[in-house]
């Protein structure tokens, strides 16, 4: 067993909030044990200068961590005057995975940005990030439909994120905090809803780890976005335009 109880394939419990800041064009709580996400999309009427003439729009992501998101308090990064290399890593992850699964050339010459705030950090905020992102994105493609800013849904499949590592010698399912801490891998897997892999980060934290581990972590990842895309489907059932894979 687990620090928390959980057996080696079992998610922390997840609890999805949608709309949960009415001013955005797309929101969304994102809760997945302790840790907590706040995701919200806005749409911008343009689009970055590298862009110019290119007839495409463009996804891209920012993501923070407040303070006490932690046990201990984390100085801001406006405090600091610069952004950190994890922050860096992390939006640029974020914006890849969600135009993995975005056809950019039917939003028109505007940007979708996506703002992730980590309101409760007990691992896997990246990952979780990426499956609430994936939900308001959806929402704000949704809200620009209705307003008659684009023509059709420009989702070409679903996409959630988990994380998963060997700990003591066993590869484990959605480590929290103290699971990460001690891992002898960590790794973030991102997942279409079509099975097709995204982005896979992972790293030996201490002893290398086998090809056999690899492909064992990859299908407990499997797993657990499976079970999160389930998730999803159940919350796009109400929307005016639903997601056709």
């Amino acid at each position: 067993m687990r620090p928390d109880g959980r057996t080696s394939s079992e998610m922390r419990s997840v609890n999805i909030t949608r709309n949960f800041i009415d001013t955005a064009e797309g929101s969304v709580l994102i809760e997945i044990g302790k840790t907590r996400v706040i995701c919200t999309a806005s749409i911008e009427e343009r689009i970055p200068p590298f862009l110019k003439d290119k007839n495409q729009g463009w996804v891209t992501a920012e993501y923070s961590m407040l303070p006490r998101a932690t046990d201990i308090r984390t100085m801001r990064e406006s405090t600091s005057g610069r952004v950190s290399g994890r922050t860096h890593e992390i939006q640029r992850l974020i914006g890849r995975a969600l135009r993995s699964v975005v056809d950019v050339t039917v939003i028109g010459q505007r940007t979708f940005w996506i703002d992730c705030d980590v309101i409760r950090a007990d691992g896997g905020t990246r990952t979780a990030a990426i499956t609430g992102s994936f939900i308001c994105l959806a929402d704000a493609f949704n809200y620009a439909i209705r307003k008659g800013l684009i023509e059709k849904n420009p989702i070409k499949d679903y996409l959630a994120a988990v994380s998963v590592g060997m700990v003591n010698n066993q590869p484990v399912l959605d480590l929290n905090y103290e699971e990460d801490s001690t891992a002898d891998v960590d790794m973030n897997i991102v997942m279409t809803g079509s099975g097709n892999l995204v982005e896979i980060q992972g790293t030996a934290e201490g002893n290398p780890f086998s090809e056999n581990n690899l492909y064992e972590l990859i299908a407990l990842a499997k797993q657990g976005i499976e079970s999160l895309i389930t998730r999803q489907k159940e919350i796009f059932k109400d929307f005016t335009v639903s997601i056709s894979i």
